[in-house]
């Protein structure tokens, strides 16, 4: 695209949109490998999270923009060989490409002094224990901190060697990216191993970048998956230090991969990447996970798209203004709606706590949109029925488009 000097709000939410892959054509068929990459590459990492009230957050990405898809793609990319991904602290607890893995190395050689207290006094404090966990998983990996914990030494020092200190001490080393997640249970519990036994040895062989040149990669893929964004963001997407952003930043200006503009409304000063593309529209209805790329920087979300959000997990149930699992609807270029969800696996149901319509978006026609995205989530799911829904501003006119959905399927 022609570099401009200035965006529209509605010219940046299609820019982001498209860098996200929502200006993606869907697939004709059952999404493939092929699919899986082409997403990757639009977002970079995909964040982890322990929920499983609805589906765990790392599948819905993949949802939001293939629509429904087999599962079983991204778990042989994550967890069989040849690996193509692997769990790290990238944004948050996140699966990411393999190839990424030098660039994060930095923040492997910084585990003393940067990773969570809890671990950072196991290894300061326990030296013996972190080293003793690390031979078992030599010695048996893969294992799960469970398995090390029962084995453990019991009476060392003041802690004692219990199965916390052990999942201290599994969690400092995993920082340190001197274990690894070889795969998960089906409780979703890591199996620990050791790098060299689960990633590919040409990643393990690459040479390590200088922290500068790490930072500089991560901001430009950040940069590239955003399309346009403020430096907060383009920091924010790998949880990156202050300086080393910025001087990236910098540099990608001064490279010619980003170029400097001003966004209608933005504070900040906006940063557009060179591969960034502006479609004519951007079309189709998808639920959006709360852990979505798309939503990561709320502040950001909120100037983007004039949609205030944030996840209600952690508040008090009376709390809670819209619900405990809340996803945003998006049909084209806004978000219209959302609604709290819960997989009812047992009774076969797709629950619908609340739903809720934003401001200026038209009822009637959100409802019948998102009812019929509600089904195609369920069915992706194994569900066979979505629930009317319970409460919120938008439950009437949902309950009654369900109604319509369920009578032509």
């Amino acid at each position: 695209m022609a570099v401009p000097e200035s965006l529209s709000l509605a010219q940046a939410r299609r820019i982001t949109l498209a860098a996200q892959g929502f200006a993606d054509p869907a697939p004709t068929g059952v999404p493939t490998r092929r699919h899986l990459r082409r997403v990757l590459d639009r977002v970079g990492l995909i964040q982890m999270d322990s929920v499983n009230v609805l589906q765990r957050a790392h599948y819905l990405p993949l949802y939001s923009r293939l629509g429904p898809y087999p599962t079983a793609l991204l778990d042989t990319a994550a967890y069989r060989r040849p690996h193509e991904l692997f769990e790290y602290w990238a944004h948050e607890a996140s699966l990411v490409p393999v190839g990424l893995h030098p660039v994060l190395r930095w923040r492997m050689a910084k585990a003393r002094d940067e990773s969570w207290g809890g671990m950072r006094r196991i290894a300061e404090e326990q030296p013996e224990l972190v080293a003793w966990v690390r031979d078992e998983v030599a010695a048996r990996g893969p294992l799960t901190a469970a398995e090390i914990e029962h084995d453990a030494p019991r009476e060392t020092g003041n802690w004692g060697w219990n199965w916390s200190a052990v999942k201290r001490a599994l969690e400092f080393l995993f920082w340190a990216g001197e274990v690894t997640a070889a795969d998960r249970t089906n409780s979703f519990a890591r199996r620990y191993d050791l790098p060299e036994r689960v990633l590919p040895a040409a990643v393990l062989d690459a040479p390590t970048p200088s922290d500068a040149e790490a930072h500089r990669t991560l901001v430009s893929i950040a940069a590239r998956c955003l399309g346009v964004a403020a430096e907060p963001e383009l920091r924010d997407y790998f949880r990156l230090p202050v300086a080393g952003a910025r001087r990236a930043v910098a540099e990608l200006v001064e490279a010619g991969e980003l170029t400097p503009v001003t966004v209608q409304g933005w504070r900040h000063p906006a940063y557009l990447h060179a591969d960034a593309r502006l479609p004519r529209w951007v079309r189709g209805n998808t639920l959006v996970s709360p852990f979505d790329p798309l939503v990561w920087e709320r502040a950001r979300t909120e100037r983007l798209f004039g949609f205030t959000y944030r996840i209600e997990i952690y508040v008090p149930a009376p709390q809670r203004v819209y619900g405990y699992y809340v996803l945003p609807f998006r049909q084209g270029e806004r978000f219209t709606a959302r609604v709290d969800l819960k997989a009812d696996r047992k009774a076969g149901a797709l629950l619908v706590p609340a739903a809720w319509v934003e401001p200026g978006a038209d009822p009637g026609e959100t409802a019948v949109a998102l009812a019929a995205e509600l089904y195609r989530l369920a069915g992706w799911l194994g569900l066979d029925a979505v629930a009317p829904p319970a409460a919120g501003d938008l439950a009437g006119p949902l309950a009654a488009a369900l109604v319509g959905v369920a009578g032509v399927r």
